[in-house]
């Protein structure tokens, strides 16, 4: 009797023995996931505007909340006066300097020579008075250095009014008209900055997250909107090791979703090439098991677009014959 029991139990094990082992039909476990976008914060400002809330449908270009633009207002202005200052300089050199400033540089010249000839005639005066010895020599050198600055100031006009009707050299052309552009692009960066202050979506998609409300101040680069996109949502499963070579790209396998009762079907979208999990011992023999491939299965149906993301799933069974 006993050793009839025991051939029972050893066919019995030959027939199930397969699936306990967990062969190629077994599903593979994972959750429901959406492509996601998070849009970020381009300036640490507050929040002034909700325009959504959490679980909204929005369109592509609709508004879902808006910053503080006052502050990004402000250096937008300083930078159109910027570049107004530039674009005035480079005209003036491109123009050649008006009448008004020629004849003020020209007076200026009549001035300093006049003020030149007094002290010449003054240093000739104290120079006779010296040589009879009349003067110290401290003050003889005193209305000679008088006389050098009043040659010089002069020159410095000369050379001022020189300049003013030879014209802008091609070196100053290039200099102003690259200030101009340096000038023009930040603006254009200003711009940029005040205008994503008004946060928008990028694409179609549900508001899945918002995670500062009216009057938070978020961080520069901080995550302000999270946006679920796509047509449609996807499994993230595990593949292991042993049936990598079965999960390719293109393959159309039945995924189950908690608590729905039909089945979807789902095409294998993607499977990374690099393990997930990787244990720091050499990867051979039976250590290679541990290693599992993230893979992404896009589902079909209407009713899988009204699925909510972070539900468990499973897929399968695979056929790792083919």
């Amino acid at each position: 009797m006993a050793s009839r029991n025991v051939i029972l139990l050893l066919c019995l094990a030959a027939a199930v023995g397969p699936g306990c082992r967990r062969g190629p039909t077994e599903a593979l476990l994972g959750t429901l996931e959406w492509d996601r976008i998070d849009l970020r914060a381009e300036a640490s400002e507050r929040v002034i505007a909700l325009l959504v809330t959490e679980g909204d449908r929005v369109r592509e270009g609709a508004p879902i909340l808006q910053l503080d633009p006052r502050r990004a207002q402000a250096e937008l202005d300083a930078a159109v006066g910027e570049v107004a200052r530039q674009q005035g300089a480079l005209d003036e050199l491109i123009h050649g300097t008006r009448r008004e400033v020629v004849e003020a540089a020209r007076a200026e010249v009549r001035r300093n020579a006049s003020l030149a000839a007094n002290a010449r005639e003054d240093r000739d005066r104290q120079a006779r008075l010296f040589s009879q010895g009349a003067i110290a020599r401290a003050q003889m050198d005193a209305v000679e250095t008088q006389l050098e600055s009043a040659q010089a100031a002069l020159d410095a006009a000369r050379a001022q009014l020189s300049e003013l009707l030879a014209g802008a050299r091609p070196e100053e052309l290039d200099r102003a008209e690259a200030a101009l552009e340096v000038a023009r692009a930040r603006e254009q960066a200003a711009r940029l900055t005040l205008s994503r202050l008004e946060v928008r979506a990028p694409v179609e998609g549900v508001v899945d997250a918002l995670p500062f409300r009216l009057g938070d101040q978020p961080p520069l680069g901080a995550s302000v909107v999270g946006l679920l996109t796509g047509p449609a949502p996807y499994a993230r499963i595990w593949v292991p090791e042993r049936m990598r070579a079965s999960v390719r790209p293109g393959q159309v396998v039945l995924v189950r979703v908690d608590g729905v009762e039909e089945a979807f079907e789902a095409t294998v979208r993607s499977v990374r090439s690099e393990p997930a999990f990787t244990p720091y011992y050499a990867l051979t023999g039976d250590d290679a098991a541990r290693l599992s491939y993230r893979a992404e299965l896009v589902l079909h149906g209407e009713q899988a677009t009204r699925l909510p993301a972070g539900l468990p799933c499973q897929a399968g069974p695979w056929d790792a014959g083919r």
